[in-house]
């Protein structure tokens, strides 16, 4: 049992790793943001930027909030066995 748990972390983390550097830089933005941002670029500001880090760090609150509370469940289980 704990060599397919390291088998399944080991792909897990090379698909992870792979993901990371075949990505290309992704801007999730609606096209009004999009269009208010490139104004303010243009026109010397820089609220463009912070309003994409704001977005994606929205983005990735749910998985982070998910994650957690998945890994406190295994963890759990994990004792409960023992």
């Amino acid at each position: 049992m704990k060599n397919k748990t390291i088998k399944y972390a080991t792909l897990l983390g090379l698909v992870v790793v792979l993901l990371v550097i075949f990505s290309t830089d992704m801007w999730a933005q609606c096209p009004m943001c999009r269009m208010s941002a490139e104004s303010n670029l243009e026109n010397g500001g820089t609220a463009g930027k912070g309003l994409n880090a704001g977005i994606l760090y929205m983005l990735a609150t749910p998985y982070l909030i998910v994650g957690t509370l998945g890994f406190i469940w295994w963890r759990n289980r994990k004792k409960s066995k023992i």
